[in-house]
């Protein structure tokens, strides 16, 4: 049996504290995570140094694989360019790997020809900034109706088009990916991996939201383990970041427990 191989995304256990975070990770053999610029009173929110990150995260003996996210990536201004600069500086100084870049989701710039546009223009400004720190852009496309960019293709075609292969790479998001509808994998492209499964069954496709997305279970709509195989046994060889959303999941009194039990599954289906 091939074991997974894990990470922890900060939205697995939103109410812990960014040393209980890491301390959480640890406890479950997980060496890899992901932090988030927005949790009110928790890192990156909180003001707390890309120093003080970098040595908690050592002290741990644990590896930030993303800050999550640069929100609304593809709409390209002077806003948008100083909040790159100062997430992509960020990441430097406290580790991270990657930077997390999520396209605007409400229900704008989904034109054909403007999107595609956008998302150039996005990139060819982001690649200088992340090349110069070493910090690779993760871009990942959103399954909803009113994303856009809801597909991996359309990402991974601009990216080779602008030659831009070192720079970025795609996240493969096991709920958006079957929100989306998109068959093709892409696992030469893809950085990292998010998962989070669908159990309630009263729920259309179509109307799956994030408030739907827990720890993947027997009961998964959204077929993880037959996503991970497939990406695995294709050539990916990174990680899959546990990114539940769901109420249900942040208040969990134990979540080490209930994250080691889909562990477990996953391991088991797979």
């Amino acid at each position: 049996m091939t074991s997974i191989p894990f990470a922890l995304n900060h939205m697995a256990a939103p109410g812990l504290s960014l040393d209980d975070f890491f301390a959480l990770a640890v406890s479950l053999g997980i060496s890899g995570v992901e932090i988030r610029n927005d949790l009110t009173g928790n890192a990156i929110i909180d003001g707390t140094p890309a120093a003080a990150v970098k040595a908690l995260a050592e002290k741990h003996g644990v590896t930030i694989v993303s800050i999550n996210a640069l929100q609304r990536f593809n709409e390209w201004n002077d806003a948008r360019a100083a909040e790159a600069r100062e997430l992509i500086d960020y990441a430097r100084g406290c580790g991270a790997k990657a930077l997390v870049l999520v396209p605007v989701n409400d229900g704008s710039g989904q034109a054909d020809g403007e999107r595609q546009a956008n998302l150039r223009a996005a990139l060819t400004a982001l690649e200088p900034l992340l090349k110069n720190a070493g910090v690779t852009g993760l871009v990942e496309p959103l399954g909803f109706e009113i994303c856009s960019l809801r597909s991996k293709t359309e990402a991974a075609a601009a990216i080779r088009e602008l030659g831009f292969e070192g720079t970025f790479k795609l996240v493969h998001d096991t709920f958006h990916h079957h929100l989306a509808g998109e068959g093709t994998f892409h696992p030469e492209m893809t950085g990292l991996v998010h998962i989070s499964g669908v159990s309630d069954s009263a729920v259309a496709v179509g109307d799956m939201r994030d408030s739907h997305r827990i720890l993947v279970d027997g009961e998964d709509r959204l077929d993880n383990a037959g996503q991970a195989d497939f990406l695995i046994h294709s050539g990916y060889k990174g990680l899959f970041s546990f990114e539940p959303f769901a109420p249900s999941v942040h208040s969990l009194a134990d979540p080490k427990t209930a994250l080691r039990d889909s562990m477990n599954y996953l391991d088991a289906a797979f």
